[in-house]
C-alpha cells in the first residue's frame, strides 16, 4: 500500500470515530447528563483494548504518513483546497497528540473519568477559555476543512446541480456552523458551566 492510500484509509477510520465524537458533543445541547449518557453507550464500542489499539495505530500511521506527504508536496501546492488540506492536517496532528496526552493523563495518572466535565473544564474556566475556545474551535473547523479538501480532490460527480468544488465549500461552512453549535452546548449557551471541583484542576490559581 502506498503512503497516499495508507493516509486515506487511516483517515477514514479516524473520521468515523471523530464523527461519533462530535455527535456526542452535539448532545450537550440537551445538557451534561444527556452527553454523559450517550458517551457511556458509545464507550461500549470504542473503549476496549481492541478498538482503542486500532484507533491509536490509525492515528500514528495517519500522522506519520501525513508528515511524509507534506514534505513531499509542500513545494508543489497550489490552490485554496490544496493549502487547506496541508494546514488543517498539520493542526489536527498537533491537536490530537495534545488531546490524547490530556485524556491518558486524566485516565491513568489523575484517575479521573474523562467524561463531559473533563473535556469542557478549560472552555468554562476564565482565563483558560481564552486559549481553549479558539484551540478547540480550530480543531473542529480543521476536521471539516480537511474533509472538504479531500472531497474537492476525490469527488467528480455533481450532486443536485452542485459541482464538487461548491460541495467542498458547503462542507467547510457546515463545519463552521457546527463548531458554533457545539461550543454553544459545551458552554451552556455561552453562559458558562459550573465545573465539579475534581475536574477544575486550575481553579485554585484564579480565585
Amino acid at each position: 500500500m502506498t503512503i497516499k492510500k495508507l493516509h486515506y484509509f487511516t483517515g477514514i477510520t479516524l473520521s468515523i470515530f471523530v464523527g461519533f465524537h462530535l455527535l456526542n458533543h452535539l448532545y450537550s445541547l440537551f445538557g451534561p447528563n444527556a452527553h454523559i449518557e450517550l458517551m457511556q453507550k458509545l464507550r461500549v464500542v470504542y473503549r476496549n483494548v481492541f478498538v482503542e489499539t486500532i484507533l491509536l495505530l490509525a492515528l500514528l500511521l495517519q500522522i506519520i504518513s501525513g508528515i511524509k506527504l507534506f514534505l513531499k508536496k509542500r513545494k508543489r501546492v497550489s490552490g485554496f483546497f490544496d493549502r487547506l488540506q496541508i494546514w488543517t492536517g498539520l493542526y489536527l496532528a498537533f491537536f490530537l497528540i495534545i488531546h490524547l496526552g490530556a485524556i491518558f493523563t486524566g485516565r491513568f495518572i489523575l484517575n479521573l473519568d474523562t467524561n463531559f466535565y473533563f473535556g469542557v473544564a478549560g472552555l468554562n474556566t476564565f482565563p483558560l477559555n481564552l486559549f481553549f475556545i479558539p484551540y478547540y474551535s480550530l480543531a473542529i473547523i480543521s476536521f471539516f476543512g480537511h474533509i472538504s479538501a479531500v472531497h474537492d480532490k476525490k469527488i467528480k460527480r455533481t450532486l443536485l446541480g452542485i459541482n464538487p468544488n461548491k460541495q467542498s465549500y458547503f462542507i467547510l461552512i457546515i463545519g463552521m456552523l457546527l463548531t458554533i453549535i457545539i461550543l454553544y452546548g459545551l458552554t451552556n449557551g455561552f453562559r458558562g458551566l459550573e465545573i465539579p471541583m475534581e475536574y477544575n484542576l486550575f481553579s485554585h490559581n484564579y480565585e
